[in-house]
């Protein structure tokens, strides 16, 4: 019940942020070992709870019309071939790597996530076109599927940022497209651990439904214009989540 009291707010805080800017990795895989949850099992089991969250955001931002398919499919299909590595390369890493690597990449990872004052929503777009767009998408998705496969933190807003920056996606684009990317490595990375055993089913699926609220209320405010109001609660939760971590060892 301990981990449940632990995981559960902390995901649902995640999805909020993760539907409206990416990056709520970092506060749900750091609060499943804060937990006790063993690494290896905890990265599993938080493809299990982000990807039923963001399902719910992709298929809202879809709806209002933000997914646009000639870039988020062929992204997509990259995306999911780049979870399968990554996740594969995970498995053969042992635990106290991960778990050190935590410790290491939480506060860079945050830097690079928070470094964009918007987030993503004032970036300037350019005048990619036809197969130059695809080879940029294709690209993103690939590098950015085998970080997410592996790891994870972060990816949503890397994926913000990278859409805008390199294949100057407009910012509606790259939040749809961003969507269906991350939810496409999601999947293909909890496919790889599920198979492998490495998930604890129930953790996960009522973790998942807070993930699923969050996501909910977060995408709501995304359509809104609302990017702006989670820059102080990731402050805040990772500088509460790398006190933690840091002080357990």
């Amino acid at each position: 019940m301990e981990q449940y009291l632990i995981v559960c707010p902390l995901v649902f805080l995640a999805g909020l942020i993760d539907s409206i800017a990416g990056g709520g990795g970092l506060i749900s895989l750091p609060a499943y070992l804060i937990a006790g949850v063993p690494p290896h099992i905890a990265l599993g089991t938080n493809k299990t709870s982000s990807s039923m969250g963001t399902v719910v955001s992709a298929a809202k931002l879809a709806k209002n019309g933000f997914v646009d398919r000639r870039t988020a499919v062929p992204g997509g299909l990259c995306a999911v071939a780049g979870a399968i590595v990554g996740a594969t390369i995970s498995l053969y890493v042992e635990d106290t790597v991960i778990t050190h690597m935590m410790i290491v990449i939480l506060p860079v990872v945050a830097f690079y996530v928070l470094r964009s004052r918007t987030l993503g929503e004032s970036e300037k777009t350019g005048t990619l076109t036809g197969g130059r767009l695809i080879g940029a998408v294709c690209g993103i998705g690939l590098v950015m599927g085998i970080y997410d496969g592996f790891y994870g933190p972060g990816t949503g807003t890397f994926l913000l940022l990278l859409l805008t920056g390199l294949a100057h996606l407009d910012t509606r684009r790259a939040a749809g497209t961003t969507k269906v990317m991350n939810l496409s490595s999601n999947l293909a990375a909890l496919a790889t651990f599920l198979i492998n055993g490495k998930v604890y089913y129930s953790l996960g699926l009522v973790s998942g439904l807070f993930c699923i609220a969050g996501h909910y209320i977060g995408s709501s405010l995304v359509v809104r214009g609302g990017r702006r109001v989670v820059r102080p609660m990731i402050l805040v939760v990772l500088c509460i989540l790398f006190g933690k971590l840091a002080l357990g060892f």
